[in-house]
């Protein structure tokens, strides 16, 4: 149960505050309460019925105390799949992951982008994908720490130079 002013991460949209929970009429008069969530990055507005609130994946922000396997995953040096699977199936299983909402799996995704990155030049889809697992991890990552996202992101990026 989040309360107003919480902070939250909604799946693929990255880490939002809760501004507000709202009773609202559904269908047949039926009452809902409902998360409103306004994104950090977006300042988009999302409403999330309570009740679906894990269903859809939300959750609190990464544990500070968890930061450091998010670190060790992106410095796993992994061979990914001998010929690089397809582009169509590895954006597939990409999106699913970050849909899924955990960081750890968000990590996952950008650490293969950044290794092929040194195989081969990205397409545009591949580049699109790498951006946004880029900017939910270092934006959950600097507000979980209360870092700076650039200090976050030199952190990032330093770790893909050797």
């Amino acid at each position: 149960m989040f309360k107003i002013g919480d902070m939250a991460v909604y799946p693929a949209q990255g880490v939002g505050i809760i501004e507000a929970i709202e009773a609202k009429e559904v269908g047949g008069g039926a009452q809902q309460d409902y998360y409103i969530l306004r994104i950090v990055d977006s300042d988009m507005t999302i409403m999330i019925p309570v009740s679906n609130a894990d269903l859809v994946g939300m959750r609190c922000l990464i544990d500070k105390t968890r930061i450091a396997s998010i670190y060790d995953i992106l410095e796993e040096k992994r061979l990914i799949g001998g010929g690089i699977a397809s582009w169509s199936r590895r954006q597939r299983e990409y999106n699913e992951k970050i849909k899924s909402g955990d960081l750890f799996e968000v990590a996952q995704v950008l650490r293969e982008l950044y290794q092929i990155r040194v195989e081969k030049e990205l397409s545009y889809g591949e580049k699109k994908v790498l951006d946004l697992a880029r900017k939910l991890l270092i934006k959950e990552i600097a507000l979980a720490e209360g870092a700076e996202e650039e200090e976050v992101a030199q952190r990032v990026e330093k770790i893909f130079l050797h």
